[in-house]
């Protein structure tokens, strides 16, 4: 049981990079510029930044926690679970930042939820 710990920290740091960066970048309130040059200067801006820098350094300790997994596990028994992510996104995007929801949006996260389960356990 404990190496579900690598798939668990794996999908945590995925989800934390994905809605601390989409938080962090709707509090600046800045829309990416015009022109090639200007964009870089921006965009290196706001990877300095220390919240959003600390998104792209989940996603490098995410893929720490998925070679671990790696190890552990068959992949097509591992990488099942990682269909969860978007389901969690989907989830603490609605109850922390207030994103929109449709019944479409529920029903598809039923099915990657029944289907999860169904490609794990059968």
């Amino acid at each position: 049981m404990s190496n579900y710990l690598y798939i668990f920290g794996t999908l945590f740091f995925t989800v934390y990079g994905q809605i601390i960066l989409k938080w962090r970048l709707s509090k600046l309130e800045i829309s990416l510029p015009e022109g090639i040059l200007t964009k870089l200067v921006y965009l290196t801006k706001l990877i300095l930044d220390p919240l959003i820098f600390s998104g792209f350094a989940s996603a490098f300790i995410a893929s720490l926690f998925w070679m671990g997994a790696m190890t552990k596990f068959e992949i097509t028994t591992a990488y099942p679970f990682m269909s969860l992510a978007p389901a969690f996104v989907f989830i603490i995007g609605i109850l922390f930042l207030g994103e929109t929801f449709t019944i479409g949006k529920i029903a598809g996260l039923i099915l990657i939820i029944i289907g999860t389960i169904v490609t794990v356990r059968f």
